[in-house]
Parts: C-alpha cells; structure tokens; sequence
C-alpha cells in the first residue's frame, strides 16, 4: 500500500537520521502525526532553531549559541588544560561527569587516510594558535577514541605540541568496568595493561 505523499515524505526524513530504518521511520511518522499540533509546530521550531541558531565556537570549536561558548567565557574554568576531543558531543559527555573542569578544543573528526581526512581538514591550526597565544596552558589531554584513525592523531597532535614544553596526556583506555578479561580483545587487553595504575 503506497501512503499519502506527506507520510511518504515524513518517512524519508525520519529514514535520514542515523540508525532509523523504514519500520522505526514509519513509527516515528504515525506518531508525529498522532501528535498535537502545538506539539508538532514547537517540534518544527525546535529544528530548524538547531540548525540556524547554532554555530561553532571561534576559540575551542563547541557547538555554541554565543561567541564564545560558556566554557571558553567561563573564569572558573581551569586555564591550565585543555582536553582535545573529535567532536562536540564528547564535549557534552565528559563535561556531565562533572570531574574535569579545564577547557576545551573539539577537532571535528580524526585523520583518516582511506576517507580521504588529512590534518588540514580538522581543526587542528585554531588549537596551535590557540596554544601559542595562551601561556597559561600546561597540559593537553587528547581523548580521542581508541581506534586507530584516534589514535594516529593522538599520536600526531602529541608530536606537533610537545617540542613547546607543553604535557601531552592522553586517557587512559582498557576494561570497562564490569567487563570479563576473558570477552575482551587485544588491543583492550593491552591498553589495561599499559594504563595500570598502583593500589
């Protein structure tokens, strides 16, 4: 059975975002339309304010509605570090943690050379400026995600930072907690090892 065109065209929207296939779509469609239409409209306010109202940070590269964001704006915030992440969404994560309470510097993605990603297509320049304009900066904590692409430019940012006798640390990786040392891989099983600490 073929649906109205509207349905058809909410369905291929919903079909857009990340891991939505036609059912979930098709889902996700009835029920917007089951909605109320005030609910809907600030739905419809709501996206399209996300997607005009937001830019990125011109210091750190955070997703931000001001310029600069609240944390490069903020004077509580530890002038000493600053922890480097692939994009705003990590930002977001490790700031709900509530235990790190540095700065910030988001890289919009990791090297990749089989998708064609150089360091000239992150966000790497504004950090190098970013650390040479501010002598307060001590440390910088790359916490890229612990792939190989991450971990290359881990390696990569620490080579370009280290020769201005600023420390590079990089997160720690290895078991998550409740995990059997039996499920995990190598790669896991040698980062833990590597990352031991004293008890």
């Amino acid at each position: 059975m073929q649906y109205p065109e509207p349905i058809e065209r909410l369905i291929d929207s919903y079909m857009k975002l990340p891991g939505i296939g036609e059912k979930t779509a098709t889902r996700l469609a009835f029920f917007t339309i089951d909605m109320d239409k005030d609910d809907v409209d600030g739905f419809a306010k709501s996206l399209v304010a996300a997607k005009t109202e937001l830019h990125y940070c011109s210091v750190c590269g955070n997703i931000t509605d001001t310029d600069p964001c609240s944390i490069c704006s903020d004077p509580d915030r530890d002038q000493t570090k600053v922890l480097v992440v692939e994009q705003p969404k990590d930002v977001m994560s490790i700031d709900r943690m509530d235990e790190y309470h540095g700065l910030y510097h988001v890289l919009h993605g990791v090297m990749s050379p089989l998708e064609g990603t150089g360091p000239e297509d992150l966000n790497i320049a504004s950090l190098l400026h970013r650390l040479q304009d501010n002598d307060a900066v001590t440390e910088v904590i790359v916490a890229t995600n612990a792939t190989p692409e991450g971990e290359a430019t881990a390696m990569y940012l620490a080579r370009l930072i280290k020769p201005a006798g600023i420390r590079v640390t990089r997160l720690a990786h290895g078991l998550a907690v409740g995990s059997d040392i039996e499920y995990a891989d190598q790669m896991t099983l040698m980062k833990a090892v590597e990352g031991r600490t004293e008890l």
